[in-house]
């Protein structure tokens, strides 16, 4: 029979998202791709230096280690050349990363390859890639890679944090709050209080982590995931309806009603966060890993 990835949590991430390229990457930028083959395989044998997204990897595949059954699969999707992609296989190899697949398209947007993968999630620093994928239908965010790195204070739990309107719900809300101001999305939020909102492109992802979460009750990793928005009350019901309509729960939730998010991500400290809005992603990146979801009405 052949292979299969039916049943796991399939995450395709750039090789800029995984490892810190960005002296190399100056060559590639500066369209001059000969150069940059030549650098990276001058420095074959020099493991990369882990980059915005490592701690998100290292610990998703960490839910591999006690089970019998793969449940997380990662590939790297990469811009890069087949000479380039031997270094990260070789600097996935130096940091213990179990990563076996990979596509490396020279240039190209790889985002098509995402379909054959059924990727739940893709992590990139391309904008465009992005934007391809979750037009697609695939859950896509923009990594910043100057973002901080994770803290090392939770080895044994993977931490995520998500945006919700835009992110984890669709921007329904958003697209009222956009043309007719605050107090017309309180009283939208509050007459369809027990009306859940529309799924966004991050649902399936939060669902993939829900049955991470269940499946991996008895092993060594854990899951713990929070809900950080800009909403407050009484719109919270709404966003707290609509999780307990399908069926999942996150451990924290924070109703910030606009206040900066990024102390308060700081304190949770997530593997990754997912924001819709840019001002939030660079609130969020002086202190944690962040991804910025190209969708909804404020990225038009």
């Amino acid at each position: 029979m052949p292979a299969t990835l039916e049943g796991q949590l399939v995450v395709a991430i750039s090789s800029r998202a995984l490892f810190d390229f960005e002296e190399e990457n100056q060559f590639f930028e500066d369209g001059d791709d000969r150069a940059y083959m030549a650098l990276q395989q001058e420095r074959l044998d020099l493991p990369a230096k882990p980059g915005v997204a490592f701690s998100l990897v290292q610990k998703l595949l960490a839910f591999n280690s006690d089970a019998a059954q793969p449940r997380v699969e990662v590939v790297v999707l990469s811009r890069n050349d087949p000479i380039s992609g031997m270094r990260v296989f070789r600097s996935a190899k130096h940091y213990g990363l179990p990563i076996q697949r990979g596509v490396f398209t020279r240039g190209e947007s790889p985002w098509r390859y995402l379909r054959p993968l059924k990727a739940h999630l893709f992590l990139s620093v391309n904008e465009a890639d992005v934007r391809q994928a979750l037009n697609a239908g695939v859950a896509a965010a923009r990594v910043y890679p100057l973002s901080a790195h994770a803290s090392a204070e939770h080895p044994k739990e993977l931490r995520i944090a998500f945006d919700g309107d835009a992110v984890l719900f669709s921007d329904e809300a958003e697209q009222v709050f956009q043309r007719e101001g605050l107090n017309a999305f309180q009283d939208h939020e509050i007459a369809h209080a027990n009306t859940p909102l529309p799924a966004g492109p991050f649902k399936p992802v939060l669902e993939a982590l829900h049955r991470l979460q269940q499946d991996a009750s008895s092993g060594a990793m854990r899951v713990r995931t929070a809900l950080v928005t800009a909403r407050s009350a009484p719109a919270h019901e709404r966003a707290i309806r609509t999780l307990m309509d399908w069926r999942i729960e996150v451990d924290e939730a924070m109703f910030l009603g606009g206040l900066a998010k990024g102390e308060f991500l700081r304190e949770f400290e997530p593997d990754f966060f997912f924001d819709d809005q840019a001002g939030h992603i660079a609130s969020a990146a002086a202190h944690v890993p962040s991804g910025h979801v190209a969708a909804g009405i404020a990225n038009g």
